[in-house]
């Protein structure tokens, strides 16, 4: 039985909040460089050359890639031996994310009470934690701080399993093009199939972290990956919803076995500023 001390985590949870915030993942940057030079629109090549620009200064001045830095999503894998000792796993969390946000002073934006008070915690908790048992003695953490402006454009729908892939393209493409510019495209679109409500939500949040260029195991599933994101790409959004060929780098599908009855699908949209930070304890 491998033993990890809540402080342990609470210190990598901190310092991923940090490194999160101010350093965009390599397949995000290199994904926004080829859409820099793929891109024919003016304005919208302009765009992407400015956000480039602002994925250099963000590392090189250690200031954050955006000012909302997020809701704080914490995603734990947890082998089946491993013992967290010293306290609680859930509070170590909570406490690193605190001392992440305070620290390395990123915007608080999270309110206590979500529809009336709504006081600020002023300290970014507490993070939304998602668990995942495994076997083994794996212990992983991933860090994503999701910004409130793509995750006001989250969709679900449950169809009938006879509406099949169209409806869920005409999905899709919906959600995309009433988001316009909401969202600070170029995104990654993550899109969940299968399960029930709540874990078609959680396999499109998966799906956003995925990484860009990576395609799913699924033949089928891949095939509709890449026409996807040629359709979303033809509607013309494109960066920052002024036009062009760049509204989305990927679109990244998960599926999970469902009921005979049901096709529930979950649509969860990353902005360009796709913050994803990791590490093994």
């Amino acid at each position: 039985m491998r033993e990890i001390h809540v402080d342990t985590i609470r210190e990598k949870i901190a310092a991923l909040c940090i490194d999160a915030t101010h350093n965009l993942p390599a397949d995000v940057e290199a994904a926004l460089r080829r859409a820099e030079a793929s891109e024919p629109a003016p304005l919208a090549k302009q765009i992407l050359v400015e956000l480039v620009e602002n994925i250099e200064v963000a590392r090189r001045e250690m200031v954050p890639l955006c000012q909302d830095t997020g809701t704080t999503v914490v995603f734990v894998e947890i082998g089946q031996d491993v013992r967290v000792v010293g306290g609680s796993l859930e509070e170590a969390i909570n406490a690193g994310v605190g001392t992440g946000y305070t620290e390395g002073f990123l915007r608080a934006s999270i309110v206590a009470s979500p529809l009336f008070k709504r006081e600020n915690t002023k300290n970014n908790t507490p993070a939304v934690i998602h668990y995942d048992i495994v076997p083994g003695e794996r212990f992983h953490l991933k860090v994503l701080p999701k910004g409130g402006g793509c995750e006001n454009m989250t969709r679900y729908a449950n169809f009938l399993p006879r509406a099949g892939k169209d409806a869920i393209i005409e999905f899709v493409l919906r959600t995309v093009e009433e988001s316009g510019g909401n969202p600070c495209p170029p995104l990654i679109i993550g899109v969940g199939i299968g399960g029930t409500a709540e874990y078609a939500m959680t396999l499109a949040k998966k799906g956003v972290m995925r990484g860009v260029g990576s395609h799913s195991d699924d033949p089928d599933v891949a095939a509709l990956e890449d026409e996807l994101l040629t359709k979303v790409n033809a509607l013309g959004i494109g960066p920052q919803a002024v036009g062009g060929l760049n509204t989305a780098l990927a679109v990244n599908i998960l599926t999970f076995p469902t009921h005979i009855a049901s096709l529930p699908v979950g649509v969860n949209i990353q902005c360009h500023s796709a913050r994803l930070k990791e590490a093994d304890l």
